[in-house]
């Protein structure tokens, strides 16, 4: 057997996206990293890209159009078994030496650490170069409480031939020390990132989470934004440090106090109300959208330990189906004597 040299190796497996309310109102609603960072990185990605990995954002046109390539991105990867992150964009972009018309942007912010996930985007970056035969960067914010773990290569050598690729990483722990300095910062991705810090660091402590909370919001205010972006800036940190309701009328106490002192009306009493309907709206599609996957993979991970294979035709069908669907086929498996028998609609002929 030819012996296999992993150059870098790394991978963990994601936290599971906790989206539970709170139920009493002394109790802090779980974290949620998810939204908030997906909402950020899509609406100021130029920002995302010069406050975490600027050598590269020097490099492309930001006059030209840049396009999200979400749908195609599912396409090319769909392994559930490759773990799930905060945020996995693939994003089309323009250089400025005009060399290469379109490159590809591949981003992930990983949320825990994860044994393979340097593998992860190895894989990732080939399969998107394979289906477009264009360039890829692959780039990750690791976004984990672990200092220690920063994975930036993957590799293997066999037989004389060698294949690997290297990524460059930001890594959120890193910016611990510099707290202070990120709350002076006017990118708005040194308030996501000093959100996601104090999130991490407040954990468990609701009052001194009020606190941190609150200045991050008076920031927003004194920053002389535009009313858009105090919005845009208010729901990322209102997504992330979830407080229990009494705390939470008071921020909106504070708030109203502020804007009435500072003759500022940014978030108003109807925007408030829309953006608590757009959380709540936000974190029920969330919880329909996850149990559908996990019983989407059940279904994948049964019909390849049964029949040995995962025909492309029934992946296919299975990522398209809906959740009576997926239920019915999850019966069918028990007895049905063939691939296409699982996904009769009546298994009762079986």
């Amino acid at each position: 057997m030819a012996k296999i040299d992993v150059f870098c190796q790394n991978q963990r497996r994601m936290i599971a996206l906790r989206i539970t309310s709170a139920t009493a109102m002394n109790e802090s609603a779980p974290d949620e990293y998810d939204s908030p960072w997906k909402e950020a990185v899509e609406r100021y990605f130029p920002e995302f890209m010069a406050f975490y990995f600027p050598d590269a954002a020097n490099l492309i046109d930001w006059n030209q159009a840049y396009t999200f390539l979400d749908q195609e991105l599912r396409a090319v990867v769909r392994d559930a078994t490759l773990g799930k992150r905060f945020v996995d964009k693939l994003v089309q972009v323009m250089l400025l030496d005009g060399v290469e018309q379109w490159v590809y942007i591949h981003v992930e912010v990983q949320g825990s650490k994860q044994a393979r996930f340097a593998k992860r985007m190895f894989t990732y970056n080939y399969r998107i170069f394979d289906r477009y035969d264009r360039p890829v960067a692959s780039l990750a914010v690791l976004a984990d409480e672990h200092p220690g773990w920063k994975p930036d290569c993957f590799g293997y050598s066999v037989l004389g031939s060698e294949t690997s690729i290297r990524f460059p990483v930001a890594k959120i722990t890193d910016y611990h020390d510099r707290l202070e300095a990120l709350l002076t910062e006017h990118n708005p991705f040194a308030i996501v990132t000093a959100a996601h810090i104090l999130t991490q660091q407040t954990r468990g402590d609701d009052r001194f989470r009020f606190q941190a909370k609150w200045r991050l919001i008076r920031l927003l205010y004194e920053r002389g934004w535009d009313k858009q972006r105090v919005i845009d800036l208010f729901q990322v940190i209102d997504w992330m440090m979830r407080l229990p309701k009494e705390l939470e009328r008071q921020l909106w106490h504070n708030i109203h106090e502020l804007e009435e002192h500072g003759k500022m009306q940014y978030i108003s009493s109807v925007e408030r109300i829309g953006l608590e309907k757009g959380l709540e709206k936000g974190l029920e599609k969330g919880m329909e959208k996850g149990k559908l996957e996990a019983e989407q993979n059940t279904l994948r991970r049964q019909i390849s330990r049964r029949f040995k294979t995962l025909p492309a035709w029934a992946d296919e069908r299975i990522a398209q189906a809906g959740q009576s669907e997926l239920e019915q086929w999850l019966d069918n498996i028990i007895d049905a004597p063939t691939i296409e028998a699982v996904f009769e609609t009546d298994n009762s002929t079986h």
